[in-house]
């Protein structure tokens, strides 16, 4: 009879346990995005970002996130991340932004607060879904050149000069 109380514990933890296996991680996957978020753009160039205003996490902010497109005067996906010295989330806000949103990246302790503010950007569909957390996530990542057009602009009177000296030789 002394067995039985036994055998109750191994069951219940057997189910506690199976119980936890059963849990998973609160983070997207790229699989996940695809499946959120088909679609084709309305416009060439079109994109979306993750967006949310001070939702207490990513996973709320990625859940929740509208799948809309971002507006034709925006390029990047803004993140900025409010966490505890800790590494608990505070807020998380994600939108779509102009490029001079995105000159400021990285991290600020505010000290007398206890908190952090990590802030970072993006180019590309979605690609806001990390949060930065520290000074090597809260950065500023462009798939192009930020002056590639007064870069185009500024090789125009090279190759003009260039085209001179063969048809003057």
């Amino acid at each position: 009879m002394a067995s039985w109380p036994v055998l109750a514990w191994v069951l219940l933890i057997r189910f506690i346990a199976d119980y936890l296996n059963g849990i998973q991680a609160r983070e997207f996957t790229v699989k996940d995005i695809v499946y959120l978020h088909p679609s084709t753009t309305p416009y060439p160039g079109g994109f979306k970002c993750f967006t949310c205003e001070e939702a207490v996490d990513n996973y709320d902010c990625n859940q929740w996130a509208p799948d809309i497109y971002c507006p034709r005067a925006t390029r990047y996906c803004y993140t900025q991340h409010t966490l505890e010295a800790n590494g608990k989330s505070v807020s998380v806000t994600k939108r779509c932004v102009p490029l001079e949103d995105c000159l400021s990246t990285g991290c600020i302790d505010l000290q007398h607060k206890g908190l952090k503010v990590c802030t970072s950007c993006c180019e590309g569909n979605i690609c806001n879904l990390p949060l930065p957390r520290n000074s090597s996530d809260a950065i500023f990542a462009t798939t192009t050149p930020i002056n590639h057009t007064q870069r185009h602009l500024q090789s125009v009177p090279v190759i003009m000069a260039c085209l001179l000296l063969v048809f003057a030789t």
